[in-house]
């Protein structure tokens, strides 16, 4: 491989480590900040800066994995045929919803009898993949204003829902509308509707063809500059505008600091138009100005990259085995009752619970760190073995 795809790489990787890293925050954030459990980080009216933007920060990394996803998809397209393409994407998709279903569950609730069901981020990435299955038949040249379409037309659906708690309104929810259901004493929490994330990863599919041997590097750099230019402007106008875009409109606040905190909070469940031309804007601009940078922090960073699906799945544990032993230890409660009992945490069982927001920081550090030595183990694996096929689906 030579110098240039070397580089390549290393900026996708180096974006896609950064959110990796980032959205561990999050997570550390919902399972051992004190105030987590009793108010939405992004309520303005009991917020602060410091909790918003530890919050908002992380609205970055599920838009972007998509998009690096289906740029991924792309350049291992380069080496297959569409059918063998469309065939892996395909298999890979399946496999992510039935992971998501129970590794993903279970690392999340750490409860064996299953009440709870969360379709969120792994299982919006399963079937993206699987939509983009049927995508790499398609030129890019019609790939890319489909999914433009459907980015900037879906939040004419914002008002579109199905009340009740019916198939029909879960196939909606799936597809369009965050919502709870119940049945049969079980919860099933849709915290991704597909609709727009089906057009995210076919839309990095379309960037990929920026990334193809002999692409001019310049050329590559200017084109990102200015698709994140102008998705930031088409950001900020129609925020201005504040008539489409977001089903959230922002509002005057207390003062000028928490009004700018209303204009870039954008609606991520399902993500509106004003979200991702803000995140996938950003996205563009970082790839733009990493696409030579070097040095020990990108090699570090680009580790996290290399293995994201490794490092989602073990942080989750990590993060949650912390959460039960900080529980135990300040609460007195038996985390051994709530793997069999309780579906998630409850507020009642709290009192006490929780740290606060710069510890919390600190806790975040320590588990990325703590992390770094057995992705980089198993990044050597899987360069020293790719000739094993299930390294691909981890």
């Amino acid at each position: 491989m030579d110098n240039l795809a070397k580089n390549r790489i290393t900026s996708i990787d180096l974006l896609r480590g950064t959110v990796m890293i980032i959205m561990a925050l999050d997570h550390v954030r919902d399972y051992l900040f004190t105030d987590s459990f009793f108010y939405d980080p992004l309520d303005l009216a009991r917020t602060s800066g410091a909790v918003f933007f530890t919050r908002w920060i992380t609205h970055f990394c599920a838009p972007i994995f998509m998009l690096l996803a289906g740029t991924s998809a792309f350049l291992i397209g380069q080496r297959k045929s569409k059918q063998e393409l469309s065939g892996f994407l395909l298999k890979r998709g399946i496999w992510l919803i039935v992971l998501e279903l129970t590794v993903i569950n279970l690392g999340w609730n750490f409860n064996l009898a299953f009440p709870m069901f969360f379709f969120i981020t792994i299982w919006a990435l399963g079937l993206s993949m699987i939509i983009l299955a049927a995508f790499v038949y398609l030129p890019v040249r019609v790939i890319l204003p489909v999914c433009l379409v459907i980015i900037a037309g879906h939040d004419l659906l914002d008002d579109v829902h199905f009340d009740g708690n019916s198939f029909p309104s879960f196939l909606w929810s799936l597809l369009h509308d965050q919502r709870f259901f119940t049945w049969n004493d079980r919860m099933f929490l849709v915290g991704y509707p597909i609709v727009p994330l089906l057009a995210v990863m076919p839309l990095g599919y379309c960037l990929g063809t920026w990334y193809t041997a002999g692409y001019d590097v310049t050329k590559r750099q200017r084109h990102l500059k200015w698709t994140g230019l102008i998705a930031l402007a088409a950001f900020i106008l129609i925020r201005l505008l504040n008539a489409y875009g977001d089903p959230i409109p922002w509002t005057v606040q207390k003062d000028t600091f928490f009004t700018f905190l209303s204009f870039i909070n954008v609606n991520k469940y399902p993500p509106s138009l004003s979200y991702l031309l803000l995140t996938l804007g950003v996205a563009s601009l970082f790839l733009s100005v990493t696409e030579r940078l070097k040095g020990p922090a990108v090699k570090v960073i680009s580790v996290y990259g290399r293995v994201p699906m490794f490092y989602y799945l073990v942080h989750i544990y990590v993060i949650h085995a912390m959460a039960m032993l900080a529980s135990a230890l300040t609460t007195g409660q038996d985390w051994r009752r709530w793997i069999l009992t309780k579906p998630i945490w409850f507020t009642e069982d709290l009192k006490g619970y929780g740290f606060s927001l710069p510890t919390a920081y600190l806790i975040w550090i320590f588990v990325v760190i703590g992390l770094y030595p057995l992705c980089k183990r198993y990044d050597a694996y899987k360069q020293a073995h790719k000739d094993k096929w299930w390294l691909s689906y981890l």
